[in-house]
This record gives structure tokens, sequence and C-alpha cells, in this order.
């Protein structure tokens, strides 16, 4: 999947499109993906790989606008332990760490 991405990466580049790489840096508990799982996220707002799917990873998407409007990278907690994930059918019940970083072209 990472070859995926990053030639993904290459090819958003090469049309001179900024895109958002989300990388799971840390799990605890159970986690529908583990560290190092990646979503690219596209200036339209496709998605390419994912994180985990659901709420979760609906939550890194908005993070993702955000931090391709700003330039400026953050880290978002994805925590699947509490009583929205479980009503939303969530049955992981644990937390993620994914860090949110904008790949503009010229940072090759």
């Amino acid at each position: 999947m990472d070859r995926e991405i990053y030639a993904a990466i290459e090819e958003a580049h090469a049309r001179g499109d900024v895109v958002v790489l989300a990388t799971i840096v840390g799990t605890k508990g159970s986690t529908p993906r583990k560290a190092g799982s990646k979503m690219l996220i596209y200036p339209d707002g496709k998605i390419r790989g994912t994180i985990g799917g659901g709420c979760g990873e609906n939550d890194v998407w908005l993070a993702a606008q955000e931090v391709a409007a700003s330039g400026r990278p953050r880290i978002v907690r994805v925590d699947l332990t509490d009583d929205y994930a479980v009503e939303a059918g969530m049955v992981c019940g644990g937390v993620m760490d994914v860090l949110v970083e904008p790949l503009p072209p010229d940072a090759n």
C-alpha cells in the first residue's frame, strides 16, 4: 500500500497539487489499523488508502482540509472508546494518534 501512496504523491506533485498525508503514528487498545497506516487526501477531497474508515477517518479528513489551508501539520487523536463511537457501531475501543501533514509539490 505504501508504494501506491508514494506513487500517488508523485503524480499529484507532477500536477502541482498540494496533498495531505495522514499517518497513524501511535495506537492504544484495539484499532482498525495500526501505526504506519496511511491515507492521502487530495485537494478535491478524494482519498487514497485508509486509516480505518468510519467517523474517525472522517475526523481526520476534516482536519486535512484545515491542514491544507494553513500549511501546518497537526496530530489528530481518534478516540474509539467513547459513547459516540459505540453508538456509531464502532467496536474497536482503542485510540489512534494520526499525523496529518501537508505535502506541497516543492517538498520533494
